[in-house]
């Protein structure tokens, strides 16, 4: 499988800029421009497994979600910058679901047909299961209901401000669980799992993810030019092409590697992955892209399509109830795959 990425990669940029360069047809360069993404999103996965062997688990996990995550902030850039504010939106909701419902999903799924019942820490579930509820319950509703009588001004204003408290949230989390309660809520899994030798050193993961983000951005940004004649000729809305398209290519680095961790056993990586990398979408992202908005042509309030908020409600309700008890289990990753496929042919058809 790794000479298989290794040679879409080695393909990929090359036909990406080449494609470009001669403008070949939209289809065909949506095509390439996703798989490559893809087979370099391998190689992030690759070296953020390494590097959650070195730093653990926790740190492991929001290495992997930062790195899976700044594929989709730079699409999103792009697309901000071309006014798709639509698609924009869009994905991140589909963030929100694919790590939810499908990440997870397939994880707990997968992990359940080697092992019977999988543990992970029932105390970072709790805990993140709380913030779920805010950021996307509290922080995604409270503009909605509050836009329906505010200007677009003052629309702008409300998410502005919500974004920054998000922000700073999300940073207080980071320094509760990497700083003054470092190691108070230890792993479930046993020591010995963790003495796994890393792929590769530290330093060449670490120069891997870099290399991989910056070749990501620049085709990225021909990805974006692609989405309005590709949606005429397939005949998708640009709410599909956002939640379920851009959302899939932007975080297949984290795909891979929750469910590479869930088939090794190693739950608290394969949730932190999901939850965390949610999370980070929630109050980090979209929040920089409300804020970001602001010096683009056209800005971006933080409300979302009455379906965007119900999905996204319900993926989390589903996802703290499965969650929480801290096992999990083959059938429980089919619940949560059940529903990510009734969303997606919602999304499809409406």
């Amino acid at each position: 499988m790794n000479r298989i990425f290794f040679f879409t990669a080695a393909a990929g940029v090359p036909l990406s800029v080449i494609g470009s360069l001669m403008h070949w047809p939209s289809a065909i360069l949506f095509i390439i421009y996703c798989v490559t993404i893809i087979a370099l999103a391998s190689y992030m996965g690759r070296a953020t497994e390494s590097l959650a062997i070195i730093a653990g688990p926790r740190i492991g996990g929001l290495l992997n979600a930062t790195f899976g995550n700044a594929v989709e902030l730079i699409i999103s850039l792009f697309a901000l910058k071309e006014g798709l504010t639509g698609i924009v939106l869009a994905s991140l909701t589909g963030s929100v679901l694919g790590n939810l419902l499908l990440v997870a999903g397939l994880s707990f799924f997968i992990g359940g047909l080697k092992y019977k019942r999988q543990e992970f820490n029932i105390h970072d579930a709790r805990h993140n299961s709380g913030l779920l509820i805010f950021a996307i319950i509290v922080a995604f509703v409270i503009p909605e209901v509050f836009s329906m009588d505010m200007g677009e001004k003052s629309k702008l204003n409300l998410s502005v401000g919500i974004s920054i408290i998000m922000i700073l949230l999300y940073v207080a989390a980071l320094y509760f669980k990497l700083v003054t309660h470092r190691g108070v809520y230890q792993p479930n899994q046993p020591a010995a799992k963790e003495e796994e030798k890393p792929e590769w050193s530290g330093k060449r993961a670490t120069a891997v993810l870099f290399a991989a983000t910056v070749i990501v951005a620049y085709i990225s940004e021909n990805l974006v030019h692609t989405f309005h004649a590709v949606a005429e000729q397939f005949g998708w809305s640009e709410l599909f092409i956002g939640v379920i398209i851009v959302a899939i290519v932007g975080n297949a680095a984290e795909h891979a590697s929750a469910i590479i961790m869930a088939y090794k056993d190693k739950m608290d990586i394969a949730v932190e992955i999901a939850v965390g990398s949610t999370l980070q979408i929630a109050m980090f992202v979209a929040p920089v892209l409300v804020i970001c908005s602001v010096f683009f042509p056209v800005s971006m309030p933080l409300v979302f399509t009455l379906p965007e908020l119900v999905a996204m409600i319900s993926s989390v309700l589903l996802m703290t109830m499965i969650s929480n008890d801290g096992d999990s289990n083959w059938f429980e990753g089919a619940t949560l795959l059940a529903a990510y496929v009734i969303m997606a042919i919602g999304f499809f058809l409406l």
